[in-house]
Formats: structure tokens, sequence, C-alpha cells
């Protein structure tokens, strides 16, 4: 490695809560990181909160797909010119493809990590990496057929939540002061990712929840994904339930909430690793992942207006919050630096 630095890119909001546990063990070993994001969502908002020093290259393409392809193209002559400067020795992200464009074409080795086999983005991420992270439920036959042969496949046990969480300890005073309501049962909403690839298509079930959670006791957090989205929410009557205050520290949210409902999959499944009941209402193609643990009864679908009809909200007992080891944050630190000494 030679003293060259780790290059993470973050280019989604919960790619900042992933890697900040992965750069701070980096930096206990005495590596040095440098870090890119993408100005979406609360990006680069989460990243000043964490005191991770970055630069911003980029930003969403819009809902079009010729927009994602012109900023698609404009990110990675940024990141090129960021790597070009920098010299790392090996370039790391979520699934970010436009670090995974720019590294290959510098000669800089790529490592990638994903847990949803349905991203059309997967076929460009993963043949740009030398090295996939996933979870061992993630199907075998969909690496393959997304250009990530076996050898360069590394299938870890559990989720990646558990490397987002690892060593987090709850203040179990946040929500008070965070300026939320838990005198009433908190839930925590997460919206629809309408904008991406993977989510072309509307969900009416998540307007039926909205107006079901209008009427109940309840103290809700909306948390909108874009201005536009919040634009939406506003003319469907649901602008008063949108959380407009300060970007939050999920992982406190989460934990001390009573709820949460996601039509993504970060947010639930960092939920069940702190004891948090949560509910998908996503419309998609659900991965595998989230179908285990479905299966295993842990994760909640709301898929009918039935299930939405048949919500009910309580303040969860109190217990402590499961203490998340260290254990998978360290094999992927070791994974990544292994592909840096390559």
């Amino acid at each position: 490695m030679s003293g060259r630095p780790v290059w993470i890119d973050l280019a989604n909001s919960p790619h900042v809560l992933f890697f900040q546990p992965v750069i701070d063990e980096l930096h206990a070993r005495g590596v040095a990181t440098v870090v890119t994001a993408r100005d979406f969502a609360q990006t680069v908002g989460l990243c000043r909160r964490f005191g991770i020093g970055v630069e911003v290259i980029g930003a969403h393409g819009g809902g079009s797909v010729a927009g994602k392809a012109q900023e698609l193209a404009g990110r990675v002559r940024g990141l090129r010119a960021f790597a070009a400067r920098e010299r790392p020795c090996v370039a790391v992200s979520h699934n970010a493809y436009a670090q995974g464009l720019a590294g290959r074409s510098l000669g800089i080795p790529v490592v990638t990590a994903m847990d949803y086999e349905f991203q059309p983005a997967n076929h460009l991420a993963f043949r740009c990496a030398d090295l996939v992270a996933v979870p061992d439920t993630f199907p075998l036959d969909r690496l393959r057929a997304q250009g990530a042969r076996p050898r360069k496949v590394w299938r870890y046990r559990g989720l990646k939540e558990h490397i987002t969480l690892a060593g987090f300890a709850p203040d179990s005073g946040y929500l008070a002061g965070a300026g939320i309501d838990d005198s009433r049962p908190v839930v925590v909403v997460r919206p629809p990712a309408d904008m991406a690839l993977y989510h072309r298509f509307e969900n009416p079930l998540f307007s039926r929840l909205l107006g079901r959670l209008h009427q109940e006791d309840v103290t809700v957090v909306l948390l909108a994904r874009t201005p536009a989205q919040v634009a939406d929410l506003e003319r469907g009557g649901f602008g008063d339930l949108v959380w407009r205050g300060e970007v939050f520290d999920g992982r406190h949210l989460v934990a001390g909430a009573d709820a949460v409902i996601s039509a993504g999959g970060s947010m639930n499944r960092e939920a069940l690793v702190l004891g948090t009941p949560a509910y998908s209402i996503y419309a998609g193609n659900m991965g595998a992942v989230d179908r285990s643990l479905v299966a295993e009864g842990r994760l909640h679908l709301i898929e009918s207006p039935a299930n939405v009809d048949g919500l009910t909200f309580a303040k969860k007992e109190a217990a402590a919050v499961p203490a998340v080891d260290r254990r998978l944050l360290c094999q992927f630190v070791n994974v990544i630096l292994e592909v840096a000494a390559r």
C-alpha cells in the first residue's frame, strides 16, 4: 500500500452510516482514507454530522434515464480527476458504479458491496469490481449473470447492517433531544425511492398508509428522500408529517422508535438488528436478504389494504438494545486491505 489512502465513495445516505465504522477501523489501523460524496438526499449532511471530510462530486441525475446517464458521465470525469490527484491504493463503495468506472479506467483496484440482486446497475458495478462483497443469501445465479464470477466474490454471513451498527451504543434521550414527542408511539416512515432505477412504479399503499397514520395517536417521523418528494407529499396533504428538522443519526432514531415502516431496505434492517419492529411497504421485487427475514418472521410485509388497516402501534417494551459485535466489520476491512495489497 506504501502509505497510499483507501478511497471511499458515498453515493446515498445509507452509505454514510455503513462506511463510518469502516473509516474508523481503517484509521485505528493507521490507514489513511479519502472520501468523495454525491450531493443526494442527506448524504453530505450526514458526512458533516459525523465529521467525515468529503469532496462533493456530482449529484442525482433526476428521474429520467437520460438525466442519469448524463450525470453519470460527468461524475465519472470528476472522480477520475480526484483519484488521479489522490492516488488511492483501492476504491471502495456500496455499489457506487461511477466510482467503479473511474477506478477501473485508472487501474485502481475496486471493491464494491451490495445486498440487492434486482438493482440493474449491478451489471456495471460488478463487472468493474475486483471484489464483490455480498451476504451469503445473495443468489449465486444472479451474481454470475451480473458479471461477478465466483473467484471475485466474498460472501459473508449476516447483514450489511451488522457492519453499519458495529460497536453502536444508542442514546436513550436522543428522540427527546431531537425535538420528537416520544410520549406516544414513534413511527419512522421512509417513502419509496421513486427516482431509483429499481423503483420505476407507483405504490398506492403508501398513500393509504399515510392516511391511516393521520388518524392514529402516534408521532410520525416521515423522512422524505428529495425536495421533489417533499413537494409531492405536500400536494397529497401529508406535508405536516414530513420531518423538516436537522439530519438525523438514523441509528439512534430507529433504536428509539417504536416502529419503522420503510419502502426501502437499509432502515428496516437496522431496526431489526436494534430490536425495533420493522415493516416493509416496498412494492418491487423483494431481495433474497429481506425474503429470508420475512421467512424467519422478523420482517413484516405490508402488501395489501388489509395489511395497512390492520396495523396497530404501541410503545415497545423497554429492553436493552442488543450489542452488535465487530467481527464482520473487521473481516470486511481485512478484505479491503487484501485487495489493496495485490
